[in-house]
């Protein structure tokens, strides 16, 4: 660096490629922020996301849901705006039992950063 460039922001010691503050991407892994008590992080890897429903959310459908879960199904990371927005992502894993789900500041740019790293996002 030659003084004037500012560094990346990282995740795990990654370089991120978006980064709302509740959710992030970096080159190989989905970062959710404040995801467990009392304020941890989960790290997916791409390679371990077998597919992401983009869902529209209403107020009986997680838009009020400010952390945890509701069915014991679907677990939301911690974010006090999710009453404010109107798209979610659910997130299934292989393996996993319990589906995360991320309500992103962009989702647009967030599916388009996971269809870059050869994520499957079908519309719910």
């Amino acid at each position: 660096m030659n003084g004037n460039e500012i560094p990346a922001r990282q995740a795990w010691g990654e370089p991120m490629t978006y980064d709302d503050g509740g959710v992030a991407c970096t080159e190989d892994a989905l970062v959710i922020r404040r995801y467990y008590f009392p304020f941890g992080d989960k790290r997916i890897p791409y390679t371990k996301i077998e597919q992401v429903q983009r869902r529209t959310m209403a107020r009986l459908t997680g838009q009020w849901r400010i952390w945890g879960s509701g069915d014991f199904r679907h677990w939301y990371n911690l974010d006090s705006g999710r009453p404010r927005k109107t798209v979610q992502f659910v997130i299934h894993t292989s393996g996993g039992r319990m589906l995360p789900v991320i309500t992103p500041d962009d989702p647009d740019r967030v599916q388009s950063e996971l269809t870059a790293h050869g994520v499957r996002v079908t519309t719910a």
